[in-house]
C-alpha cells in the first residue's frame, strides 16, 4: 500500500489522454458547428460560458498545436506528481477563466494557454512550497523548460495573444498552489 503522498502517473493518465482528446475533438467539431462564439469575452454575460470552455477552443490548427505539447508535458508532470491533480485543472480553469472575464481587455479570448500558464505557474510554486524531493525537482524542471516563456507571454508585445490570459493563468496557478499546500506545512 503506498502512503497518502504517494501517487503514480498511470493512476491518471486515462484522464490526460481523455483531456488531450476533447480538446481536439472539440477543434474538429468546430469545423462543423462553429463553437467560438463560446469563447470567453470579459464582462459579457454571453462571455460567461468561455470560462468552462475556453481551454478547448482553438483559433486554428497552428494555435492548437502550440497548446498541445506544452499542455500534454505539463498535465503527465502534474498527474505524475500530485494526487488530486483534476481538482487542480478544474481549479486553474475556473480561477483564471473568472480573472480573465472581470478584468481581461475586451476580445475573445480562446484556447489552452491560461491553463498551460496556470499549470506551469502551480508546478513551480508548489515544489517550492512543499520542499519535498519530488514536487521541487518538478519545479525545476518546468523553470528550465518554460520559465523565458513565463516571463515573455505575460507582456502584451505579440498581437492576438491573449497575454492577460496567459497573466490570470499564471496568478490562478500560484493562488491555487498556496490553496492546496498541505495544511502541515503552513
Amino acid at each position: 500500500m503506498r502512503a497518502n503522498h504517494a501517487h503514480l502517473i498511470k493512476d491518471e493518465i486515462t484522464g490526460v489522454v481523455l483531456f488531450m482528446t476533447a480538446i481536439w475533438a472539440v477543434f474538429i467539431l468546430d469545423h462543423v458547428i462553429p463553437l467560438q462564439q463560446y469563447g470567453l469575452e470579459p464582462r459579457r454575460l454571453s462571455g460567461l460560458s468561455g470560462i468552462a470552455a475556453m481551454p478547448f477552443l482553438h483559433g486554428g490548427l497552428n494555435h492548437l498545436v502550440s497548446n498541445t505539447v506544452p499542455l500534454l508535458v505539463l498535465l503527465m508532470l502534474l498527474a505524475g506528481s500530485r494526487a488530486r491533480s483534476w481538482l487542480i485543472v478544474l481549479t486553474i480553469v475556473l480561477l483564471s477563466g473568472g480573472l480573465l472575464w472581470v478584468f481581461g481587455r475586451p476580445a475573445l479570448h480562446v484556447g489552452a494557454s491560461a491553463l498551460i500558464f496556470g499549470l506551469a505557474a502551480f508546478l513551480l510554486v508548489s515544489g517550492v512550497l512543499e520542499r519535498r524531493f519530488l514536487p521541487l525537482a518538478i519545479s525545476v524542471l518546468v523553470g528550465l523548460l518554460y520559465g523565458s516563456t513565463l516571463l515573455w507571454g505575460i507582456l502584451p508585445t505579440v498581437k492576438g495573444v491573449s497575454w492577460d490570459g496567459h497573466l490570470c493563468g499564471m496568478i490562478a496557478g500560484i493562488l491555487t498552489a498556496a490553496w492546496l499546500k498541505p495544511r502541515s506545512q503552513l
